[in-house]
Parts: structure tokens; sequence; C-alpha cells
């Protein structure tokens, strides 16, 4: 049976949690995953708006994919941005388009939202995900470059009087 693709309902949960597990396994921040059934609860399906959107292939017996996006509501071009966090399918379940399809799906809510863009970051390393996106038609941004700041070196520079 070919999988749907649909936005996630509350009833997901227990079962979107382990997908999301994987890709941080897969990515090797497992040791920070902090998420759990309630915060993807709260976050998503009671908080209005919701922080994020998580779309997801599913079987009818089980979630075998999902995507994890926000909306970054304010952007230069004045109208937002759909930004994709997570993208993971089950290792049984590679190799059926699920995760082109979910590509598409958060493509077209992209554009029912009124977006000008979609956009996502890809780790350095994964070249299979390069290839994947590539194929879909995306191109690396040679101009930017990610920076973030987190743990000690965000409380140090949170607890620094400005100058002046």
């Amino acid at each position: 049976m070919t999988p749907t693709i649909r936005l996630a309902t509350v009833t997901d949960i227990p079962q979107l949690l382990p997908l999301m597990r994987g890709l941080a396994e897969y990515e090797h921040y497992a040791d920070v995953f902090a998420v759990t059934e309630e915060t993807l609860r709260w976050q998503s399906f009671e908080k209005s708006p919701p922080d994020f959107y998580a779309l997801v292939a599913d079987t009818s017996v089980e979630l075998v994919g999902m995507l994890v996006y926000y909306l970054i509501p304010f952007t230069a071009t004045t109208r937002p941005t759909l930004f994709i966090k997570e993208l993971f399918v089950a290792e049984a379940a590679r190799g059926q388009n699920l995760g082109e399809r979910l590509m598409r799906r958060a493509a077209q809510d992209a554009v029912t939202h009124g977006c000008g863009a979609v956009r996502w970051a890809v780790a350095d390393w994964n070249a299979g995900g390069k290839r994947f996106y590539e194929r879909l038609g995306a191109v690396a941004n040679p101009v930017w470059v990610d920076y973030g700041l987190s743990g000690g070196a965000l409380e140090k520079l949170a607890s620094e009087d400005a100058p002046g």
C-alpha cells in the first residue's frame, strides 16, 4: 500500500516521536534530544499558533516518515518563509519516494501559506541528502553560512552587559 502524506494529528504523537528520535540518531545529536510526547502535544497541537507543523507518511498501519516545518512570518520580501527543520524516512520505507512526496507536500503548504521561499539546512557530511535535494531542484546557498550560539556561549553572551 502506498503511504498517504498528511498533516500529523495529536493521535500520531506516539509514532511521530520515534521517527524524530531516529533522525537525532542518524544526525548524531541523540545525546541532546529532549523532545517528549508532552512537548510535541503542547508545541504543535495545543499552542496557537503552533510552534511547528508535522507532515507524516502513513501506511494506515504505521507512520514511516515525517517532515517538520515552521513558518518564519516576516522576511525581507514581506512574505513568509517555510523552514524545514526535520525530514526523515524510516530505513525500511526508503526507496518509495516518500522523502520527495513529503517535500512536495511541504512545497504545497508553502504556497498555501503565501510563502516566498522554502529553506532548510543539511549537514555538510550528508552527501546523500545533498544529492536528494539537488535532484528536487534545490541549490546550496554559497553566500550564507549558518552560525549558532548554545550552551555556555549563549549563557555568556546573554549575561554580559552591552558596551557603552
